[in-house]
C-alpha cells in the first residue's frame, strides 16, 4: 500500500483519488473548497480542507512523507504552479502535476515536477482516433512519434494467426498483447496464436505505421 496525496478535487482529481483508494492505497484528498471535501470524505482515507499554497498547512499534514503528490488543480494556474513548487521544496518524493497547456507543462517541469500530465489533450487525441477508426478503442501517445493502441479485431483478419498476419512486415507494428473476448490476456503472444473477431490487440509502433491500421 502506497500513500498518495491528491490536491484539487475537481472531476479529474476526485476520479484519481477515489480510484487509488479503491485499489487499496492510502489517499489524502485536499481542496480549499469545503463542499468538495464533504462530497469525497467517505470515498478516500482522509479528506482535508486546506490551502495548498500555504507551506505551513502542507507541513502540518505531513505531506512530505507521502510517496506521491498529485497536483490536479485545474482553473487556478498560479495555485497549481505554486503548490508544485512548494511540494518539491519540502521534499515530496514524487510530484505529478496537471497542466492545461504545453507552456504550463514546461513551467512545471522547470520548477521540478517529476511528471506532467495533460488529461484534456490526451483525451482529445484518444477520442479523435476513435472517431476516425471505430476499431481503435484506446490510444496512448508515448512520444510525438510512438504510440500504443488497443484495436478490436475486425472480421477481415479474424481467424488468422499472428504469423499469417505478419503485422511487423505489413504494417511496421508489433503486437505486444492480446485480450480475448472473455477477458483473458495473453502478454506473450506467439506466432501460432489465432485471433478471433472481437479480440483486442495491443499494438505498439510509430504513429505513421499505426495510422495504417485504421483501414483494417
Amino acid at each position: 500500500m502506497r500513500q498518495f496525496a491528491v490536491i484539487g478535487m475537481g472531476i479529474f482529481g476526485a476520479s484519481i483519488a477515489t480510484t487509488l483508494f479503491e485499489m487499496g492505497h492510502d489517499v489524502l484528498a485536499m481542496d480549499k473548497n469545503e463542499g468538495k471535501i464533504q462530497e469525497i470524505t467517505d470515498l478516500v482515507t482522509h479528506a482535508v480542507q486546506a490551502d495548498s499554497t500555504n507551506e505551513d498547512a502542507l507541513l502540518a499534514l505531513g505531506i512530505k512523507n507521502f510517496d506521491v503528490a498529485i497536483v490536479s488543480i485545474g482553473q487556478d494556474i498560479q495555485a497549481n504552479i505554486l503548490t508544485t513548487l512548494i511540494l518539491k521544496e519540502i521534499g515530496v518524493k514524487q510530484v505529478v502535476a496537471k497542466a492545461r497547456t504545453e507552456l504550463h507543462g514546461k513551467v512545471l517541469y522547470r520548477i521540478g515536477a517529476d511528471r506532467v500530465i495533460f488529461p484534456e489533450r490526451d483525451m482529445g487525441i484518444r477520442v479523435a482516433h476513435n472517431l476516425v477508426a471505430a476499431n481503435i478503442i484506446d490510444y496512448i501517445e508515448l512520444s510525438p512519434d510512438f504510440s500504443i493502441v488497443e484495436i478490436v479485431v475486425p472480421e477481415s483478419i479474424a481467424g488468422k494467426s499472428l504469423s499469417e498476419l505478419d503485422m511487423r512486415v505489413r504494417y511496421g507494428v508489433n503486437v505486444i498483447a492480446i485480450k480475448k473476448a472473455g477477458g483473458e490476456i495473453n502478454l506473450t503472444p506467439k506466432a501460432e496464436n489465432l485471433i478471433a473477431q472481437g479480440d483486442i490487440m495491443i499494438v505498439a509502433g510509430k504513429n505513421k505505421n499505426i495510422r495504417k491500421l485504421e483501414t483494417l
